[in-house]
């Protein structure tokens, strides 16, 4: 168990880890941040006419499930931000960056099956059965349904991060006449090509640095990642080194500020954030065996347009993977948007650059598409 708890926190990159209690006199650090969040949510309150802002449940593949949906025009062109891991709940941690862009789109928000919001109200045991790919893109499948019907849009937008690329490439095949535009953010496009990539990658930055430790644990994984399923114990050093060399967070040895961003999320309590964590550990046990089978390489041509918002240092997810995948693909329109001072996780690394590019290069093209 303790290999898989390490595997969480590494592989579901959103393993956010509990504040610690004081134990002495004066303010806990959790009172600290129940004392600030009342700021940031006034701060960040919808008040235009016309704007939504929900916090709910929604019923989907027959389990309640947490939504956020929120923007200050309704008539805007609806976003939905499927998150990665799987397990690393984005509601609670978007709120850095989301406030631009719900300028100029509605976005939801999802905690999927499995993690946050979503897990702390339907359990580990209910939910442990039922987490797989399919059903998890089958529950995107009926959030779009739902969007498109509350809102009166005949099209979403979706960016699919990370893992959530793997579901949200699904569920936009599964229904593409209800996708405006897709966009992979540091995605998982093949799993077997993404190891052997970071391996090489975290190997070559080693070897570099004359970085002893490094070399030490890395040379030992060889061959890597093999045939058959990867240990979890080999996932976890490379992880280890993924990070430490900048590949999660660009120019960081780690990404707390991420990972610790929920703590003031005035959507998230100390039991969701913890809930994040149990769901890492969760998702992953679960879904490991089907992460190392996924490739959406086969997929040659999609009748909505497609775009790459890719991370220069990203280690976790090797862009290249995504940027040949890309360049086969047959779509309406097509392209990859780099993020110079990025890793994995360009919406909390260039925030103003993310919202600019999902306003000037996304919107036109989702509005073009039909999306109303």
């Amino acid at each position: 168990m303790n290999g898989l708890k390490k595997l969480a926190s590494l592989l579901a990159v959103g393993a956010c880890l509990a504040a610690p209690v004081a134990t002495g006199q004066g303010a806990t650090p959790e009172s600290a941040y129940e004392a600030v969040r009342p700021m940031i949510a006034d701060m960040q309150k919808i008040v235009a006419p016309g704007g939504v802002q929900l916090l709910e449940t929604v019923e989907l593949g027959g389990v309640p499930q947490w939504i956020s949906v929120r923007g200050v025009d309704r008539r805007n062109p609806i976003v939905i931000y499927v998150h990665g891991g799987p397990g690393a709940a984005e509601l609670g941690r978007s709120w850095p960056y989301q406030r631009g862009l719900e300028e100029y789109f509605t976005v939801v928000q999802w905690d999927q099956r499995g993690t946050g919001k979503t897990l702390r109200t339907n359990g580990a045991e209910t939910t442990r059965p039922s987490l797989s790919r399919n059903r998890m893109a089958q529950d995107l499948v009926e959030l779009i349904a739902h969007v498109r019907k509350r809102f009166g849009h005949d099209k979403v937008a979706l960016i699919g991060h990370s893992w959530g690329n793997v579901i949200g490439m699904d569920a936009a095949m599964a229904r593409p006449d209800w996708i405006s535009a897709y966009i992979g953010m540091g995605p998982l496009v093949n799993m077997a090509a993404n190891e052997a990539q970071q391996y090489a990658g975290v190997l070559a930055i080693a070897r570099q640095r004359n970085d002893r430790a490094a070399l030490a644990e890395l040379n030992a994984l060889a061959p890597y990642p093999g045939s058959g399923p990867i240990p979890f114990e080999k996932l976890n050093v490379v992880r280890k080194w993924v990070m430490a060399y900048g590949g999660l967070a660009a120019y960081r040895d780690n990404a707390n500020f991420y990972f610790r961003a929920a703590r003031l999320s005035p959507a998230y309590d100390l039991a969701d954030r913890q809930s994040i964590d149990q769901g890492g550990q969760l998702s992953v046990g679960a879904l490991l065996p089907e992460l190392t089978r996924v490739d959406h390489t086969p997929i040659r041509s999609t009748p909505f347009p497609v775009f790459m918002f890719l991370g220069r240092h990203d280690l976790t997810t090797p862009s290249t993977i995504a940027v040949d995948w890309l360049n086969r693909l047959d779509a309406p329109a097509k392209q990859v948007v780099w993020f110079e001072h990025s890793a994995h996780l360009p919406p909390h690394e260039e925030p103003g650059k993310f919202v600019v590019e999902m306003a000037t290069r996304v919107r036109p093209v989702v509005l073009r598409s039909g999306q109303r």
